[in-house]
């Protein structure tokens, strides 16, 4: 994993979640514990077969079957205000992986985000994010050549002001995958909800 600040990847994470244009939202700024090389804490995700991590390897593209996704990933980094870089809007949008979190594959919960909607554009990459179920697989193709093929655990819809942060970035001792979009009713400012999806490195021979 890349070693960055414990505050900066907190910061950053959070808003993250909270921030993606044109879903609405705003940034957060409370600190909270993030995952740091020599950190961790037992996954409160179900238990499943015990599966080695895979080495750093940066993302290029990610599928879901079940609600068709297949889309390229961009690197996204901090903005020059401390919010988290999002996927430009445009017609056609990408998800992009957060490059301070680690990859995923690696022992720790990967990040990766896109829209539910583009604005004018329509339909964003995640636009059917939550209709996602626990068993239904997602692959993220590395740049080494690898895949790194997870489980969704559990789908949550949660109000932003809500937003659970140490279940999203806390350490954890395992492969994780974090993706989140936004969701919802629409208020003022935006979509109220986030869509958080929770999932776990699979075993190579299930």
């Amino acid at each position: 994993m890349t070693v960055f600040s414990r505050r900066a990847f907190a910061t950053a994470v959070v808003a993250l979640a909270l921030s993606l244009a044109g879903c609405g939202g705003h940034q957060a700024g409370p600190d909270a514990p993030a995952h740091t090389p020599g950190t961790a804490a037992p996954s409160s995700r179900p238990a499943v077969k015990s599966v080695a991590a895979l080495g750093r390897s940066v993302p290029v593209s990610l599928q879901i079957p079940a609600i068709g996704v297949d889309t390229p990933l961009m690197q996204l980094g901090l903005a020059a205000d401390g919010t988290v870089q999002v996927p430009p809007i445009e017609a056609h949008d990408k998800a992009g992986w957060y490059r301070y979190s680690p990859t995923p594959g690696q022992i720790g919960p990967a990040v990766i985000l896109a829209h539910v909607t583009v604005g004018t554009y329509g339909d964003g990459v995640f636009r059917d994010l939550a209709r996602l179920r626990q068993g239904d697989r997602i692959v993220a193709r590395l740049e080494n050549g690898t895949a790194a093929v997870f489980t969704v655990d559990e789908v949550r819809t949660v109000a932003k002001a809500h937003f659970p942060t140490d279940a999203v970035y806390g350490p954890v001792d395992r492969p994780e995958l974090r993706l989140i979009t936004c969701g919802g009713p629409r208020g003022g400012d935006g979509y109220l909800d986030n869509v958080i999806v929770f999932a776990t490195l699979a075993p190579a021979n299930p």
